[in-house]
């Protein structure tokens, strides 16, 4: 080998990847961690009797404040609670036989009965899953950021955002996602109603158990600016305490009124609107709330 040429050592095709190896640790230090198929897996930390479930995305791990790992424990590990997340690689709405054969098996095993209060979490097409899997545990209260209620194209036509799973079976067990809700405590459902597909599956989830909390102009991913604002996880702690009502999420989320990506966002509707008075108004508050934001943090 030429001097000075780079070596590389080879692989070891057993090894596994940095995520599913820290999984694998916490898992067996904390409770469990189990891949459930190719595409899902599910890792649980043992801790108080109050139990949050999550349904995350693996490859949001990667994103958060505790590399590796998912969201949820952010929740469970400040308020002492245990944690199970459900997660999958891709868009996947958890429709596989094996992950509802891992909820069969919890129910089986009474594990929800295990605690006093159970709260199941989920944005998107991860909202469907816990929406749909909280059957499993009666009395849970349930937070959903814009979740889908189906994609059965019988139901749902108007919806085609994701085309590659058409085809995917949403008729059978675990499958329409607000029926799966008769059992539920509270549901508390968050999306922006000027996303017409939001909008549209928010409707088919009309019960009388179930809150709205709008949220206009947050766009098609409201659970990434409600992360950003720091609503989301005093949310998700306050919806496992008694006396947890819509009032505390209004009072979080004014916190929209210092976040710049809405504040600019606003303008751009009023722009597209043609309502400059309007725009310039707004443009000036925005700028003094930021303003008064930024000398707060230097001082």
């Amino acid at each position: 080998m030429t001097q000075g040429a780079s070596q590389t050592r080879p692989q070891d095709p057993t090894a596994q990847p940095d995520w599913l190896e820290r999984l694998e640790i916490h898992g067996a230090d904390h409770g469990f961690h189990r891949r459930i198929d190719a595409s899902h897996g599910a890792l649980y930390t043992e801790d108080d009797d109050t139990l949050i479930v999550t349904f995350e995305p693996r490859e949001s791990f990667t994103n958060g404040p505790a590399p590796h790992l998912p969201m949820g424990l952010n929740v469970a590990g400040r308020e002492g609670w245990s944690h199970l997340c459900l997660y999958c690689d891709g868009t996947t709405f958890f429709r596989s036989d094996a992950v509802y054969a891992f909820f069969d098996e919890l129910i089986d095993e009474g594990f929800f009965f295990g605690f006093d209060r159970v709260i199941f979490y989920g944005a998107g097409p991860c909202g469907y899953a816990a929406a749909a899997f909280s059957v499993a545990a009666p009395g849970a209260t349930v937070v959903l950021v814009r979740p889908m209620a189906t994609l059965d194209p019988n139901v749902t036509p108007w919806d085609r955002r994701y085309p590659a799973l058409r085809r995917t079976d949403f008729t059978s067990r675990y499958a329409y996602a607000p029926d799966m809700l008769d059992a539920a405590d509270r549901v508390f459902l968050i999306h922006d109603p000027r996303v017409p597909e939001d909008a549209m599956h928010a409707t088919l989830f009309a019960r009388p158990e179930l809150t709205r909390l709008d949220c206009p102009r947050l766009g098609k991913a409201p659970e990434k600016d409600l992360l950003q604002m720091g609503v989301l996880l005093p949310l998700l702690r306050a919806a496992g305490k008694p006396g947890f009502a819509p009032g505390v999420f209004h009072d979080l989320y004014r916190a929209r009124y210092g976040h710049k990506p809405y504040l600019r966002r606003v303008e751009r509707q009023l722009d597209a609107a043609k309502r400059p008075g309007l725009r310039n108004r707004w443009a000036r508050a925005a700028e003094s709330v930021l303003s008064d934001e930024s000398g707060t943090r230097s001082t």
